[in-house]
């Protein structure tokens, strides 16, 4: 978390918009997901879906909510979101490395996004799960960073 704190701190110094989004599973719980997770449902209005504390909202925050991997999936709205504000790169941060973040990656490179993968704002459920993600997105889909190249890329003094 303290990454990821760091990751949205530095953006907003810059003036770059952050984006949250929260995972809510649609009752019933649509295929595959609920075969892969059968006894993980995140339900609407559950602590699971909530936002974890500590990642830096603020009021107004865009949050998007997601029922599958891809923050980029129909009916989001995050790609008009991003297209209305005349977005061109992103930096992805967040859970699950391999899954939500790694999906919403690749679809926003596939959508024309110059994409930023966060090596140290975000987490999986293995170290190895984590480091077979960096080395796909670093080949053909992410530029790697961490919080210490954003600092550097953005300045000391935002």
């Amino acid at each position: 978390m303290p990454a990821i704190a760091t990751t949205v701190a530095l953006c907003r110094g810059t003036g770059i918009p952050v984006i949250y989004t929260r995972h809510v599973d649609p009752v019933p719980r649509s295929r595959p997901l609920g075969e892969w997770w059968p006894g993980d449902h995140i339900g609407a209005g559950t602590p699971a879906a909530e936002l974890l504390p500590g990642a830096g909202r603020a009021a107004g925050d865009l949050v998007v909510e997601k029922s599958t991997y891809s923050a980029f999936a129909a009916g989001t709205g995050l790609e008009e979101a991003l297209r209305g504000m005349g977005v061109e790169e992103v930096i992805v941060a967040g859970v699950m490395s391999n899954l939500c973040c790694e999906t919403t990656a690749r679809d926003a490179f596939v959508r024309g996004f110059r994409v930023f993968f966060s090596a140290d704002a975000t987490a999986t459920a293995s170290r190895d799960l984590h480091e077979a993600t960096l080395l796909n997105m670093a080949y053909g889909f992410a530029y790697i960073v961490d919080c210490e190249r954003l600092e550097a890329a953005f300045g000391k003094d935002n």
